[in-house]
């Protein structure tokens, strides 16, 4: 089985920066080309920005149409895939977990990492021609900056002109999904999300997340549905279902050592787990995407 890869943070431009900046052909020039074109795990975070032709863009199994005006945002451990398209053109911003730690407020990275995460709102806007126009500067102020200079004062100019195209981001998904940051129960449910993320393999039973937050059931019920709709269970098995979806295509490790590492005690609940979600059995998810 050809397992999921990998792809690290590599600076080819500016090898000791932790950002980056890409246009779309000139990524899939690099030898890296047979790797973006099969599902791939990011280790760093990643917005796509679309100025021409249409096309496909696939994150964490789901595919997305994209357009000139489309802008993506990825976080870090998602699943991507890139469609080879010469129509095609865009840019690629990329920067790390630390970058954003040591660029950007406590408050500013709670919101980025708002921002890119998909249980709050979708990894796609598509944004009008003006709306559009604006974070086209930005982005050209950006690549303009960034390869003309390598100066002390670069890394400042770079973090201020991103911060503007994260805060518009900001500004326009918060119009559309709950990720206001003094929204009544958001810190109690990326804590829960966080939770689930690290322990869904070893329960998915809702009292135990909320013994672990040292609340009721019901408490943490009504938090799921304040900020996302949807009951505490729902969003455990939504959780539970990306992760074994990525363990599938992550590791040679047989069906029946799937399941029992991620906590059933028969192989033949997974099963029945996964197609009730899916539609599709374990075996039969994976090799469609291998």
């Amino acid at each position: 089985m050809k397992e999921l890869k990998n792809v690290k943070f590599n600076n080819q431009t500016r090898p000791n920066f932790t950002f980056d900046m890409l246009e779309w052909e000139e990524l899939l020039a690099r030898d890296i080309h047979d790797e973006i074109l099969n599902l791939h795990k990011l280790t760093f975070y990643e917005i796509l920005i679309i100025t021409q032709g249409e096309g496909t863009h696939t994150i964490d199994f789901q595919d997305y149409e994209i357009q000139k005006g489309t802008l993506l945002t990825i976080r870090k451990d998602q699943v991507q895939k890139f469609f080879y398209n010469k129509n095609i053109k865009g840019f690629l911003l990329l920067f790390t977990e630390d970058f954003l730690i040591s660029q950007f407020s406590k408050e500013e990275v709670a919101k980025s990492f708002q921002l890119f995460n998909e249980l709050l709102t979708s990894p796609k806007i598509t944004v009008a021609e003006p709306v559009f126009n604006e974070f086209l500067t930005l982005i050209h102020f950006i690549k303009a900056e960034y390869f003309s200079h390598g100066d002390d004062f670069s890394k400042s100019i770079i973090r201020s002109a991103l911060h503007m195209i994260l805060t518009k981001l900001y500004r326009l998904k918060a119009k559309k999904g709950p990720i206001l940051l003094k929204k009544k129960y958001l810190e109690q449910f990326l804590a829960f999300q966080k939770l689930v993320e690290e322990k869904c393999f070893e329960t998915k039973k809702v009292l135990d997340y909320a013994q672990l937050m040292a609340c009721t059931s019901k408490t943490l019920n009504n938090v799921c549905r304040s900020i996302v709709d949807k009951s505490a269970k729902v969003v455990i098995d939504e959780i539970v279902i990306t992760q074994l979806k990525r363990l599938l295509l992550n590791t040679p490790l047989s069906i029946t050592e799937i399941a029992y590492q991620a906590g059933f005690y028969e192989p033949t609940n997974m099963y029945k787990y996964f197609k009730k979600f899916t539609n599709n059995s374990p075996e039969g998810f994976r090799q469609a995407h291998t």
